[in-house]
């Protein structure tokens, strides 16, 4: 009998690399959220610490130009803050797209894998008739062949 092959074999290629790529381009995805949700941690933390110095850490004195330029400070890190918000909301959703693309691609490959499982069973199951037709005519010419003893 012939050696197995698979007639879809580049087609299971290309959906590997695809699949590959596409793993690839969903883990710079999650990476490029999780540096944006640890920006977005470290300015809230920055603007907890200049609420705690402008609106909690008021000393005896009270001097109205600090506590503006404090202010106009505290005011655009908390602009700062939404805009970040804005890029982790979009980055969730670059990663949530990049997250259906994958499994797409995995879908793919799998249904090709499992075509080639199953033609590499029927092939199998072909060898195995073959030999055992093989075997069972050498048995024939075997029986045919020893006198019959009676």
């Amino acid at each position: 009998m012939k050696k197995f092959r698979f007639p879809l074999q580049p087609v299971g290629v290309l959906r590997s690399h695809q699949e590959l790529r596409a793993r690839e381009v969903f883990a710079a995805a999650v990476h490029v959220y999780v540096q944006a949700e640890e920006r977005l941690a470290a300015l809230r933390q920055r603007v907890a610490e200049l609420a705690e110095v402008l609106f909690h850490g008021r000393t005896d004195r009270f001097l109205a130009a600090d506590a503006a330029a404090l202010f106009r400070v505290y005011r655009g890190e908390c602009n700062t803050v939404i805009e970040v918000e804005r890029e982790v909301i979009e980055a969730r959703a670059a990663m949530q797209a990049r997250r259906q693309e994958y499994i797409e691609a995995n879908r793919r490959l799998k249904t090709v894998q499992k075509l080639e499982e199953k033609a590499r069973e029927r092939h199998r199951l072909e060898l195995l008739r073959a030999e055992q037709g093989e075997l069972d005519e050498l048995a024939g010419f075997r029986a045919f062949r020893s006198p019959v003893l009676s």
